[in-house]
């Protein structure tokens, strides 16, 4: 096992049950993270991006995107359900690209980020699918109100959401001559590189629930 992979392991250990335990207790606590979290991606954004408009475009990304989160914590019925559903869906599509990428590799898609693969891709789907339907069935009351085919359709359109604010990122951290966006997270690189995902599928989602596509 090597070095990085014991500092990711690690630091997500740390981390995850501290951020787990912010969302479900909510309130003024998940709000103060909420409001560390978008200062230390800007700060970040701001220091990789090159070009003024690059700037102004991540600042409007980003409020954009904490801005979701903190409707979809604070005023739907399910409460933590939704924060958690999003992000269960895009942490397993994270993983699983990163175990089917690692493990059987293959054709690169692109040479914006020469580390993802056509077996990541389809890794992503298969691990995000599986875990997030499993997690609809263990909250099946919070998800009545949506079909199956429904909840499985919306599932795939986060994860592919994920996948793109992932190679977007990547883009923008390619222009500026980056790996990562910092390294404020041991194996992780920055923030920014953990949640850029994330960064789109919580505004996405919360449009679903605004146009009644899916119904809290």
């Amino acid at each position: 096992m090597s070095n990085e992979l014991i500092k990711r392991i690690f630091s997500s250990a740390i981390l995850l049950p501290l951020i787990i335990y912010l969302i479900i207790v909510g309130s003024l606590y998940f709000n103060i993270m909420l409001i560390i979290c978008f200062i230390i991606s800007f700060y970040e954004w701001n220091n990789f991006s090159k070009k003024k408009v690059l700037k102004i475009i991540g600042l409007f990304v980003l409020v954009i995107s904490f801005f979701s989160i903190y409707k979809l914590r604070n005023d739907f019925n399910g409460e933590y359900i939704w924060v958690f559903f999003v992000l269960l869906i895009c942490i397993s599509t994270d993983l699983g690209g990163y175990i089917f990428g690692k493990t059987l590799k293959g054709p690169k898609i692109t040479k914006i980020s020469p580390n993802k693969t056509y077996s990541g891709v389809i890794g992503s789907y298969i691990f995000s699918y599986v875990l997030s339907i499993n997690f609809c069935f263990l909250f099946k009351n919070y998800f009545l109100n949506n079909s199956y085919l429904e909840i499985s359709i919306i599932i795939f359109l986060i994860s592919t959401v994920s996948q793109i604010g992932d190679l977007s990122i990547s883009f923008f951290k390619r222009l500026s001559n980056l790996k990562d966006t910092g390294n404020l997270i041991p194996g992780h690189g920055g923030l920014l590189d953990r949640i850029d995902g994330m960064i789109f599928s919580f505004p996405f989602f919360y449009l679903l629930i605004l146009l009644k596509i899916f119904k809290p």
